[in-house]
């Protein structure tokens, strides 16, 4: 049976503004200095609300806790960071610490990073991957700034447990936490191919992974920078004739990733590998 198929808000999910590196947003003020994303001095946590501003304080609990006390060893005047995943960043210390929590007070006013680059949308039929593989492609797209991952139902991946998408999403923040982004990547709720179509439409480019396509620089070659992009890779097995044939009827761009038969994950992380490297130098070109 397959799982019940969500629908998205298509400006929500594919518009992203691009921005040069480094820029910062509305809260910021242009004597900020800019922030890398990839290189953090200071540990930094996860917190869904932050302090607005020099002084106020926000509370740790939970697993961030766990990890600034006990595997960190981290205590009271000791300097961090926390970010909420929406690209906001603040610097503080730890000001108190109980068995329930710790006290972090900003130590300067929090300021907002804007997503840079193009927004890359992923769209992969792995729900029936084993031992780890889908971890895997969760956490690689993280580190690779995918902006989003969706579960992708098709005739020969036709389910996806919701237990493992609240896993995913844990493993998500883990990642984004390691390769010290700003953004969250969404990982989305299953989605039927058939409820992808208006989205590959309104989506250009909208590449999907077939083999002996096109080879993909060739197909860069000829493309620009836009605001965002979708990448389709097909389950073990492939998509079936109908659901390809439907997919370019949509707008969908064929793509081929090289002479070997590759796995959902590789296939996928290769796609996403070469499309945040091509969109990385043209828009470093353009800055």
């Amino acid at each position: 049976m397959r799982t019940a198929s969500v629908r998205f808000s298509l400006p929500v999910l594919l518009h992203r503004r691009i921005v040069p590196r480094g820029v910062v947003g509305a809260r910021s003020s242009s004597s900020q200095p800019k922030v890398n994303q990839s290189r953090g001095g200071l540990p930094r946590f996860h917190s869904p609300s932050l302090p607005s501003s020099e002084g106020d304080v926000v509370r740790i609990q939970g697993d961030e806790f766990w990890h600034m006390t006990r595997v960190l060893r981290l205590s009271i005047n000791d300097r961090l960071e926390l970010f909420d995943g929406s690209g906001c960043l603040v610097e503080g210390t730890i000001q108190r610490i109980d068995k329930n929590g710790s006290d972090i007070v900003a130590v300067k006013d929090p300021i907002t990073v804007a997503p840079y680059g193009m927004q890359w949308h992923v769209f992969a039929a792995f729900g029936t991957l084993k031992g780890g593989r889908a971890d895997w492609l969760i956490e690689k797209c993280t580190e690779l700034g995918a902006s989003s991952v969706t579960p992708l139902l098709t005739e020969r991946c036709c389910a996806i447990s919701e237990n493992k998408v609240d896993r995913l999403q844990r493993v998500m923040l883990a990642a984004v936490k390691q390769c010290q982004r700003l953004h969250q990547m969404a990982v989305n709720s299953p989605m039927d191919i058939t409820d992808l179509l208006p989205i590959v439409s309104q989506s250009k480019p909208s590449f999907i992974a077939v083999a002996e396509a096109t080879p993909l620089f060739n197909i860069l070659s000829n493309s620009t920078v836009k605001e965002s992009g979708v990448l389709i890779v097909g389950p073990e097995g492939d998509f079936t004739e109908e659901e390809l044939k439907m997919m370019k009827a949509a707008g969908a761009t064929p793509v081929g990733l090289g002479a070997c038969r590759l796995r959902v994950e590789t296939a996928t992380i290769a796609l996403m590998s070469t499309l945040m490297l091509w969109s990385d130098a043209q828009n470093t070109s353009l800055d």
